[in-house]
């Protein structure tokens, strides 16, 4: 586990923010010089704390109005439905992600579809199809806040 000090948890937030972010801009929000910002960055990269760059595409003005959260109960259970029913699901544009998650259903999916008529065929036609799909519940999203979760 790595020690974070405030500058961390700042540099952390506003990359959080905006991962885009020259190393010049992100130093002059903290207060440090250039290499020194680098060198922190580096180390949180290095420790696993940072992980990755995301561009984050706009569901909506792609045309994809409708969010919809699915939890899907398999009807068999075992390794090999697990497998097929991931291998499966994730072949799906539409769904952009896929949770297995302990509780009252295997799977937590995150489907986008242009509207609810497109996401009924998404539903019929893609999904209750999948191997060893049972029970599905849809809750359908109606707004989202986006939060960068706890930061030390």
């Amino acid at each position: 586990m790595i020690d974070l000090d405030d500058i961390d948890r700042t540099l952390m937030r506003a990359l959080v923010g905006d991962a885009s972010q020259s190393t010049g801009a992100l130093a002059k929000k903290v207060g440090l010089s250039q290499p020194v910002a680098w060198r922190r960055i580096k180390r949180l990269e290095e420790s696993g704390v940072l992980s990755g760059r995301r561009i984050s595409l706009n569901a909506e003005a792609l045309g994809f109005g409708v969010t919809v959260f699915l939890g899907v109960k398999l009807a068999t259970k075992g390794r090999v439905s697990l497998e097929d029913f991931e291998r499966a699901v994730t072949a799906i544009p539409e769904v952009q992600t896929v949770r297995h998650v302990l509780g009252l259903y295997d799977y937590r999916l995150r489907v986008v579809a242009r509207d609810l008529p497109d996401f009924e065929r998404v539903l019929r036609r893609r999904i209750m199809t999948l191997p060893g799909v049972g029970n599905v519940e849809a809750n359908v999203l109606l707004s989202e806040e986006r939060r960068p979760g706890p930061i030390g």
